[in-house]
């Protein structure tokens, strides 16, 4: 044990970063929306300053934009975001997969499957909340599984702005159905190290994912 090692814990400028990008993410700050800080400041328990540092990162990601003596007001979702975001998100995911198959230990994989049996009865119940926190975690793990931080650090980036879409529009049964074949497709190409086969599917389940939004962007246009 190395008694010099110091304790690692969140900094607050990284909670409050964290916390005002699930804020934005899960549409409790809703596009278009100006950014009530003197409200967070007061919910959060912190100044200004610190507050306003964290609508920086925020920025940087596209999540809010910051405008001179008027504070910040939380961005669109667009579809040309969209189309630009997916294809690069896609082709992440396809070689995080195929890295993951070469670098995962097998304990970490049956960590995946587990999270992978929830996200099934999550569907079967019909939990979408669950549903998502399940799917989102083996992307996760599997980003992660890749072993490569200049990866995980770009995909980080653009996940956050393809989540925002997942509350833009409503996932259809026949999608939801097309998700999970995909996913119990993507599990068997994982436990069979098929690193070319798991990175195809990956890829795939992206693009799949990106017809699906753009469907919905065209119905909420026409409405």
């Amino acid at each position: 044990m190395n008694l010099t090692e110091s304790i690692k814990r969140p900094t607050l400028h990284e909670e409050l970063v964290e916390r005002l990008r699930n804020l934005v993410v899960e549409d409790a700050l809703k596009p278009g929306e100006k950014v009530p800080e003197k409200d967070l400041c007061a919910s959060f328990g912190v100044s200004r300053t610190p507050l306003r540092e964290a609508l920086k990162v925020l920025a940087s990601e596209g999540l809010v934009e910051l405008q001179a003596n008027r504070g910040a007001r939380v961005t669109e979702v667009t579809r040309q975001e969209l189309e630009n975001t997916f294809p690069l998100i896609a082709t992440l995911e396809q070689l995080a997969g195929e890295l993951a198959c070469a670098r995962m230990d097998d304990t970490a994989i049956a960590r995946i499957t587990q999270r992978h049996d929830d996200m099934i009865a999550a569907y079967t119940a019909r939990d979408r909340q669950s549903y998502f926190q399940a799917n989102q975690d083996i992307h996760n793990a599997l980003i992660e599984g890749a072993q490569n931080d200049v990866l995980e650090a770009h995909h980080r980036m653009l996940a956050v702005r393809v989540r925002r879409a997942r509350f833009m529009v409503n996932l259809s049964d026949e999608r939801w159905s097309q998700a999970i074949e995909e996913h119990e497709q993507m599990m068997e190409k994982l436990h069979a190290r098929d690193a070319q086969g798991l990175g195809a599917l990956m890829k795939q389940h992206m693009l799949n994912k990106f017809t699906a939004h753009m469907k919905a962007f065209g119905a909420h246009d026409a409405a």
